[in-house]
Parts: structure tokens; sequence; C-alpha cells
């Protein structure tokens, strides 16, 4: 065959080749560090949601992403350990779940860009400079503002008017911005003439004692923060709560979906998705330092009617109609 001609038949074969054969995307890899057990329904919901948001946006698992998630069970030193394992495997992009997965990726590193998607307190945290330019290599979605600590006792006293004291719930290992709700939670608890208690909790095995001691005494009520280790026990804590009769308020609509009472709390999952669109730009080359941190847009009111009944409470007819969803 004439050189000519064997040039002219290359060329003509690799005009048929496939797009994708000729331009071959490069894997880009990205680090997942959840707070969550792995077998956690919801938090395979969030990672769920981060995944098909790429998806929609280009990014496939096995054509041109590898996502390396991590499961910390909320132990962190378990966080710490896959921190660091993460960083190792060098990815281009990694998403932390709150404040505890957050802070213990970047002890780990200063360089690699990561999107946090649901974080109390990011300035108080140290986890960003502030809210429009973050500065450093992390940036993502909040939980909530700190307003929203001071609307959970008034929706303790709407569904249980009786309430006199009222305490919060947290586990400082887990909830180191516990000030960030504090503060407007005893100022609102002021506002009704509640008494204010802070009731920490280290361990499992501490939960009942907590719950017990406010049932000693008619009228307790209880407020649980949003935590990745209360979160976790969820079912522990709203089991000890209807077995001790106490009326309590929820951050998440997880805990009402498992017998709490009323949750009302931002929809975590929609933070995911969104985390994925920051996932784009960085992918793209944006840098975390540049995109501003976000608040959630969309928030859940959830009351369950059942265990509202075996309280003895009658739900006031306006906020069941405030409510997102009413569970029977």
């Amino acid at each position: 065959m004439r050189r000519r001609d064997f040039i002219a038949l290359a060329g003509g074969a690799a005009a048929g080749w496939p797009l994708t054969a000729r331009a071959q995307q490069p894997m880009r890899r990205i680090g997942v560090l959840m707070g969550y057990a792995e077998n956690d329904r919801e938090g395979q919901a969030f990672v769920a949601a981060f995944r098909e948001g790429l998806q929609k946006l280009g990014w496939a698992e096995g054509r041109n992403i590898r996502i390396d998630t991590r499961w910390t069970a909320a132990d962190v030193k378990t966080m710490q350990r896959f921190a660091k394992e993460l960083v190792a495997l060098q990815p281009d992009l990694i998403l932390t779940q709150n404040t505890p997965t957050t802070a213990a990726m970047l002890q780990q590193t200063r360089t690699i860009p990561i999107i946090f998607a649901n974080v109390a307190d990011p300035v108080g945290s140290g986890f960003v400079a502030n809210f429009p330019r973050p500065g450093g290599n992390a940036t993502g979605f909040t939980l909530y503002e700190p307003t929203m600590a001071g609307k959970w006792p008034g929706l303790l006293k709407e569904i249980a008017p009786r309430v006199a004291r009222v305490a919060f719930l947290f586990n400082p290992a887990t909830a180191p911005y516990v000030e960030y709700y504090m503060t407007p939670f005893k100022a609102a608890v002021a506002s009704f003439g509640v008494e204010a208690i802070a009731a920490p909790v280290r361990d499992p095995s501490e939960l009942e004692s907590v719950v017990a001691a406010l049932a000693r005494e008619p009228n307790g009520g209880l407020i649980v923060m949003p935590d990745i280790f209360l979160t976790a026990y969820r079912v522990e804590i709203t089991s000890l709560v209807a077995r001790y009769r106490v009326p309590a308020v929820y951050p998440f609509r997880l805990f009402a979906e498992v017998g709490g009472l009323l949750s009302y709390g931002n929809d975590q999952v929609d933070n995911y998705r969104r985390a994925a669109t920051y996932g784009d730009r960085i992918l793209k080359g944006a840098k975390p330092s540049e995109l501003p941190v976000q608040a959630p847009v969309k928030f859940e009111l959830v009351i369950n009617l059942k265990t509202a009944k075996a309280l003895g409470l009658n739900v006031p007819l306006s906020l069941q109609q405030r409510a997102d969803e009413v569970i029977e």
C-alpha cells in the first residue's frame, strides 16, 4: 500500500471512532467523609443525592469520576483516621458531612478543595473567613442561622403549653459549636418564662439518665440540637422520650419519622444536591475560596400526631396547617 493511501485510510478510520475514544476524559477522584454508619439509610440517601447531582452535570462514576466514601459512625477518632486515609488518596475534591468531619479533614489538608454539606457555624469553627469569600480550601452549606434555635422553644410551647423546664441535649465532643445555638435558645426560653437546662451527654449510656431526670418533675420538655451523635442515636432517643412521656422538638424530619413528636429544620438532602453544583465548578477549575458559603433554602416542619396522642397532647389546627407533613 502506498504511503499516501495508508494515511487517507487511517484518517478516515479515526474520524469514525466514537468521540469518547478520541477525547478520553481523565478520571477525577472525589473523597467523601460521612459522620453516619455505613448502614444508615439517611447517610446513604445524602451520598446518593450528591452522586445523582453530579451525574446530572455530566460526572458519572466509572466514566470520569471515582468516589471513595468513608463512614465513621459518629466516632471522632474514626473521623480523624479516615480523613488521613482520604488525603493519602490525593483526591481532586473532598465532600464532608458536618462540623466534626470537616474539622477532621481540615486537620489533614489545607490544599485539597473541601465542600461541607451541613455545617452549623463555619466562621466560628474556623473553616472559612466569612460567607461571601471563604478564603481557604473549604466552602459549602450551612444548617441554620442562629435564630433557628430560638424557634424550637416556641414550637415546643405551642404543642405542649404546660412546659415549664426545657433541656437542651447535645454532645460536647461532636457539637463544639453548641454556644452558636445555646445563646438564642436561652434568650427564647427566658421570653416564655421557662427554665433552660443544658443537658450534655458524652456517651449513649448517659441518655437515659438525662431523660429520666427531666421526667422526675412534671412539665419538662426537651430540645435535641443538630448533632451527628444525637442523630446517630435517634431511635434510642425517641424511644426513651416516649417511655418517659417527655414532649420533645427535634432538628430533622428523620426524628419524627421514627416516632419523634415534632421536627423543624432544613432539608438536608437538598444541601447535598447543591453541593454537587459546587463539586462540578471545582472540578472545572473554580477555587473554594471564591465560592460563597450558602445558607439552606428548604425547611420542613413535621408533626407526628400518633406520638402527640400517646402523650395526651392536642396539636392546634393552626400548627397542623403550617406543617409540611403530618404523620398519622
